[in-house]
């Protein structure tokens, strides 16, 4: 029953596997290169949190940054390349519901981001003391990051007819969210007006709820960023999975 979804699951987990030098590789060395840059640099002179190294603070950031940004990357760019090239329609012939396609499309973005988040931790993590003050919200915050952001991926995926048109996608709404989420900071050190807006990203949530399970602290309660972060993944859900029933600029 499942033989389906499982096929195109390790299609999709073949495709960006087969270029691990480009898909994961390269993420892992461009995150190495901010710690470097930024850790070394800000290291003596900013303590975000009571008796956490700057560069200790920096790295589940670093982490969850490629996490999310793989994520999105796998579904987008697998269903932009599958329209250009006229490939889709095999998938599209097949039995399976939007469910199952969904379904294996996201998971196999949350095996990149995770895989990619992993490579990075092992790196970076010899570079800062950290701690695992409550490992389960490392695993739960990085699952579900993926997952949200393996969806709008999707979204941006099928919406999008060229790599051009996913480019304005990534430049202007997720590579600006994910820097302004709290990747090299604490909201807490911006002004009042900006610490509103930063509250209005779902990217802050995510990144600020896994940094918590390193230090068990976070500069807003962990639950509510779990909340949000639910929320957020059923309404995007809801919009793929019902652009994918329906077919919207996949069979027309």
């Amino acid at each position: 029953m499942m033989i389906g979804f499982q096929t195109l699951f390790y299609k999709e987990v073949l495709r960006f596997w087969k270029v691990a030098t480009q898909t994961i590789g390269a993420p892992i060395l461009t995150a190495m290169l901010y710690l470097l840059i930024f850790g070394h640099t800000l290291k003596d002179h900013i303590e975000v949190y009571p008796g956490v190294q700057y560069t200790a603070f920096l790295i589940p950031g670093l982490v969850m940054m490629s996490v999310l940004q793989n994520a999105f990357a796998n579904t987008s760019s697998s269903l932009t390349q599958s329209k250009m090239t006229g490939n889709l329609v095999f998938v599209l012939l097949t039995p399976l519901s939007h469910w199952e396609l969904y379904g294996a499309y996201v998971l196999a973005s949350v095996v990149r981001g995770v895989a990619v988040g992993l490579g990075v931790f092992v790196i970076t993590a010899w570079f800062g003391n950290l701690s695992f003050v409550a490992p389960w919200w490392i695993v739960i915050f990085a699952f579900l990051g993926a997952a949200l952001l393996g969806t709008m991926g999707l979204i941006a995926g099928v919406w999008a007819d060229k790599f051009d048109q996913l480019a304005v996608f990534q430049n202007f709404l997720i590579m600006p969210a994910t820097f302004l989420a709290g990747v090299f900071y604490s909201i807490k050190s911006l002004p009042p007006f900006w610490q509103a807006v930063s509250h209005l990203n779902p990217f802050f949530y995510m990144i600020d709820g896994f940094r918590y399970g390193f230090f068990g602290q976070s500069d807003i309660n962990p639950l509510i960023s779990l909340l949000i972060i639910c929320i957020f993944l059923a309404l995007l859900s809801a919009v793929a999975v019902q652009m994918l029933k329906r077919g919207y600029k996949l069979r027309h």
